[in-house]
C-alpha cells in the first residue's frame, strides 16, 4: 500500500506505540524516581548519603553498559523478543531491589535493574520504526518521543507521592504492574520481527571495550562528585584508564567493515560519516547533557537553595512536562512538512532561552519566571529529539535501523550520564569556592553550573547547522522522483 493510506497513523501502530512507550516509561523514569529518596534510603536502610548515591549511579552505569549491545541483540534474536526479554530482567531487578536488606544488596540489584533498562528504549524505537515505515516514522516518534522528557520531571514527583503514603520498597514494586501489563500487551500487539542476522557473533572485543570503557569514564567523573567517598586519584585514574579503553575500542571499530566477511562492531563508527547521522547524533549528545544535566540541577537547587520540600519542587517541575506536551502536538503536526534544521534550530534556541534566567539565580528569580522559564525549555527539548530521530529513521536501510537506534540512544544516555556526572563535579567546585558567601554562596554555585547549561546549548548548535534544509516530505518527493 502506497497511497494515503499508508501514511495514516492507524490503530494499529497506536497500540503498538502505546506498548513500547511503557517500557521507555519505566525505564527513563526509574533514573530519577530514587532521588528523592535519598534521605528516606538512608534512614531505613542505615547508610550514609554517599552509599545511597551509588543507587542511582550504579543504575546509571548499568544502562550505559547495556545501551551498546541492544542492536546486536535485535539483529540475533529479533526485537520483540529483545523487547519482552529486556522488561522481564528490568521486573526482577525492580523486585529484588523492592526486597534489598542493606545499601549493597540494594545496589546490585539496581545494576540488574538497569541493564534491562538500558535495553528498553533502543530496542523499542527499532520496532517502532519498523512499523512506521518512512512515511509515519515522523509523526509517530515525535508524538511518543515526549516520554523520555517527562520522565525526568514525573519520576521526583511519583517518588515523592509514594513515599508520603507507602514503604520506600514501593519506588520498585510500582514497575511490577505496570511491566507484566506491558508484556502482555506486547505479546498481542507488538509484531512479530525475524532476526536480521540470526547467526550473527557477538563482537566480543568491542563488548570488552566499549561498555566498560564509558562505565568507568562515568565512574570516574561520578567519583569527583561523591567528594571524599572517592579518593581523587581513584577519580583520575578512572577517567584515565576509561578513555584508554574507548580509544582502544574506536581502534577496533574502525578496522572492521559490514562487507569483510568479519564480526559487525558493536557500535558502527561509520554511520557517523553518513549524513544526516553525524550531525544528529551530536544534536542528541548535547540535548542528553542539556535536558538531564538541568533535571539534575533543578531539584537540589529548589531544595538547598530555596528550602522547599521534594513535593513542592517537584510540582515546580511540572510545568517543563506542560511544555513539553505541548511541543510533542506541534512538531507532530508540521513534522514532515518543515525542515529538521529549522525544528531543532528552533528547539535548542528555546532551551538556551529558558535555561537564561537559571544563571540569575543570586538575584532569586520568583516562582512563576521560574515556571515560564521551564515550560520554555519543555517546548523546545520537545522539538529536537523526535526530528532529529525522524530524520535518522526515515533515511537509513531497514537493516540499519537496530545499529542507528543503538548508537543514538547510547550517544543521548552518554550525554545525559557524563553532562549529569560534570555539572555534578563542577557544582560541588563552585560550591567549595563560593563557601566564604555563606547560604547566598549556594545559590551563585548553582548559577555558575548553570552557565555549563548555557553552553551545551551553543555547542548543540554546531551540530545542527549540519542538519539537511529540506524536509522529510521534500525528501521523499526527490526519491520518488528519481
Amino acid at each position: 500500500m502506497t497511497g494515503p493510506e499508508a501514511q495514516r497513523i492507524d490503530a494499529p501502530l497506536v497500540r503498538t506505540a502505546f506498548v513500547l512507550v511503557l517500557g521507555t516509561f519505566m525505564a527513563t523514569m526509574d533514573a530519577t524516581i530514587v532521588t528523592v529518596g535519598i534521605d528516606t534510603l538512608t534512614e531505613e536502610l542505615g547508610a550514609s548519603i554517599a552509599d545511597v548515591q551509588w543507587v542511582t549511579t550504579a543504575y546509571l552505569l548499568a544502562v550505559v553498559t547495556a545501551v551498546p549491545a541492544s542492536g546486536w541483540l535485535v539483529d540475533r534474536f529479533g526485537g520483540r523478543r529483545t523487547w519482552i526479554g529486556a522488561v522481564l530482567v528490568f521486573l526482577a531487578g525492580s523486585a529484588l531491589c523492592a526486597l534489598a536488606w542493606s545499601p549493597a544488596s540494594l545496589i546490585a540489584f539496581r545494576v540488574l535493574q538497569g541493564l534491562g533498562g538500558g535495553l528498553l528504549p533502543p530496542t523499542g524505537q527499532t520496532l517502532l520504526a519498523r512499523a512506521a515505515g518512512p512515511g509515519r516514522i515522523g509523526r509517530i516518534i515525535s508524538i511518543v518521543g515526549v516520554v523520555p522528557l517527562l520522565s525526568p520531571v514525573f519520576g521526583p514527583i511519583i517518588g515523592g507521592a509514594i513515599l508520603g503514603v507507602a514503604h520506600w520498597s514501593w519506588l520498585f514494586s510500582v514497575n511490577l504492574p505496570i511491566g507484566l501489563v506491558a508484556v502482555v500487551l506486547a505479546l498481542r500487539h507488538v509484531p512479530r520481527d525475524a532476526p536480521a542476522a540470526a547467526g550473527a557473533p557477538l563482537d566480543l572485543r568491542g563488548a570488552a571495550l566499549l561498555s566498560p570503557g564509558i562505565a568507568v569514564l562515568v565512574f570516574g567523573l561520578t567519583g569527583f562528585a561523591h567528594g571524599q567517598a572517592v579518593p581523587a586519584a581513584v577519580s583520575w585514574g578512572a577517567l584515565a584508564l576509561g578513555a584508554g579503553i574507548l580509544a582502544g575500542f574506536v581502534v577496533h571499530a574502525l578496522r572492521h567493515r559490514r562487507d569483510d566477511g568479519r564480526r559487525v562492531p558493536l557500535l558502527d563508527l561509520r554511520l557517523l560519516s553518513r549524513p544526516p547521522f553525524g550531525a544528529a547524533a551530536l544534536a542528541l549528545l548535547i540535548l542528553g547533557a542539556s535536558v538531564y544535566g538541568a533535571m539534575f540541577l533543578l531539584p537540589l537547587y529548589l531544595q538547598s537553595g530555596r528550602g522547599m520540600t521534594p513535593w513542592e519542587a517537584g510540582l515546580l517541575l511540572v510545568p517543563q512536562g506542560i511544555g513539553a506536551v505541548a511541543g510533542s502536538v506541534l512538531v507532530s503536526r508540521i513534522v514532515d512538512r518543515v525542515a529538521a534544521r529549522t525544528l531543532v534550530f528552533t528547539g535548542v534556541a528555546l532551551v538556551a532561552l529558558g535555561t537564561v534566567v537559571f544563571t540569575q539565580l543570586a538575584s532569586a528569580p520568583p516562582a512563576a519566571l521560574i515556571a515560564g522559564s521551564l515550560v520554555v525549555r519543555g517546548l523546545g527539548s520537545s522539538m529536537i529529539s523526535a526530528p532529529v530521530m525522524a530524520l535518522v529513521y526515515s533515511t537509513l536501510e531497514r537493516t540499519v535501523i537496530p545499529r542507528a537506534s543503538s548508537a543514538l540512544n547510547l550517544l543521548s544516555t552518554i550525554g545525559g550520564s557524563v553532562g549529569t556526572a560534570l555539572l555534578a563535579v563542577i557544582l560541588q567546585t563552585r560550591l567549595a569556592a563560593r563557601e566564604p558567601l555563606g547560604a547566598a554562596g549556594v545559590t551563585w554555585a548553582f548559577a555558575d553550573a548553570f552557565w555549563w547549561v548555557l553552553g551545551f546549548c551553543v555547542v548543540a548548535l554546531l551540530g545542527v547547522s549540519r542538519l539537511p534544509r529540506r524536509s522529510l516530505r521534500e525528501r521523499r518527493a526527490a526519491q520518488q522522483g528519481r
